[in-house]
């Protein structure tokens, strides 16, 4: 291809991007793939609540880019500005401009800090923290080590979608589980505030975590939705979103405020042609393609799919998006779908987790031959040691061999 033109282009150097290019290579070596992607770090998210909860380090989490981009991807640094699917280009910020035959939208997603009144002004200090950036998480584990007798921990989930959905409640367990273990659970009141109307959208899960709560003494407070954050004053404003009280605002005290930021479609993404009302770039859930560019895939966290946007999804996704792909350049189709598959390693304690396994509708879909409700030590080996070695070994490299997850499973009753 031309300089400035690939058959495949990636927006993207995520979990996303970099599982498909290396797909791609690994099943036709001479592809012409390019990446555009602007940061020189590459971070293994799904272990950030780890690093905030003091049992991993923030090091591990990091690998430089260009050790990532597999053998022969083009890697262009820099960001997307404009979409032009109608002639086959993208601009970039700087003004370069690259034609594709197939375009691939994995950008990821924006942490909309401020939507939340006063959040962005102290995050990082007077005790509001958050384990969704890199910058801010290791703030976190200073605050937890700070917890004193008495003190007030309070954690919030906005409305969805966001990445990683178990994330805003699993920092609560693991501080709860700390502080049962330093002997002070009972002398703090932990508190998790959820704009959801439940703790968690699957029911089968959301009965197991309630009790998980419940052993806590965790208050859970269901469609509240923070709005504002008055650090100096160690309070949090949040508003009720049931229909009962909607509208109705109150504020709590906090000694140690987890803030999971609202999520958006970055700017580039909502003002494109690719975009849905809601500003997502806008695919069928089951192919991944454009429902108008036939020529255009999404997957990731940026996509309009209705799945819990985790990386296990990107895991399942991306085999999909690569197979649609290589099939076009060779003039056949892809019988490959993506039924909604995500998996969230529920970390309910310092040594367990739950390991809730899921597809589209909410059905359950266990990998393991166990009980998927129950807390697990091996659920927590799993999201501690199997989950980041399966990804920087496995997943980055292009293998696309996972054992199946079971869709004929039945819930216990």
């Amino acid at each position: 291809m031309g300089q400035g033109h690939h058959q495949v282009l990636l927006i993207g150097g995520g979990a996303a991007g970099i599982t498909v290019a290396a797909i791609l290579r690994r099943r036709a070596p001479d592809i012409d793939v390019a990446i555009v992607e602007p940061s020189e770090q590459h971070y293994y998210q799904p272990a950030f609540t780890l690093v905030g909860a003091g049992v991993y380090p923030l090091d591990k989490t990091r690998r430089p880019e260009a050790r990532l981009i597999p053998a022969g991807v083009q890697w262009v640094r820099g960001a997307a500005s404009r979409f032009e699917p109608e002639s086959n280009t993208v601009v970039l910020q700087d003004g370069r401009e690259l034609r594709y035959d197939h375009l691939v939208v994995c950008t990821g997603v924006k942490l909309d800090w401020d939507k939340i009144e006063g959040l962005a002004e102290t995050l990082g200090r007077n005790g509001v923290c958050s384990n969704y950036s890199p910058q801010t998480v290791g703030y976190t584990w200073e605050c937890v080590q700070n917890i004193k007798e008495g003190d007030k921990i309070v954690c919030t989930q906005p409305p969805m979608p966001f990445k990683c959905p178990g994330a805003p409640q699993k920092i609560a367990y693991l501080i709860a589980d700390r502080l049962r273990r330093r002997g002070m659970l009972e002398r703090c009141t932990v508190d998790f505030h959820t704009h959801a109307p439940a703790i968690f959208g699957v029911p089968y899960f959301a009965r197991a975590l309630d009790k998980v709560a419940a052993d806590y003494g965790i208050g859970v407070h269901v469609q509240q939705q923070l709005v504002a954050v008055d650090g100096p004053a160690r309070s949090a404003t949040f508003e009720f979103v049931g229909e009962a009280r909607k509208g109705e605002r109150h504020t709590v005290p906090f000694d140690l405020l987890h803030v999971s930021p609202p999520q958006s479609p970055p700017q580039e993404i909502r003002q494109s042609p690719l975009a849905n009302a809601a500003g997502w770039v806008e695919v069928d859930q089951s192919t991944l393609r454009h429902v108008r560019y036939d020529n255009v895939h999404a997957l990731g966290d940026v996509a309009s799919t209705p799945n819990s946007k985790t990386a296990a999804a990107v895991r399942k996704q991306a085999p999909v998006v690569a197979e649609a792909i290589l099939a076009a350049i060779a003039g056949t189709s892809s019988s490959r779908v993506y039924d909604g598959y995500a998996s969230c390693p529920l970390t309910t304690s310092l040594d367990k987790a739950i390991l809730a396994e899921f597809i589209y509708g909410g059905k359950v879909t266990p990998t393991l031959p166990l009980v998927p409700s129950k807390q697990r030590w091996i659920n927590w080996w799993i999201k501690i040691t199997g989950l980041p070695l399966m990804y920087w070994h496995y997943m980055l490299k292009g293998h696309v061999r996972f054992p199946a997850h079971n869709t004929r499973y039945s819930e216990p009753g």
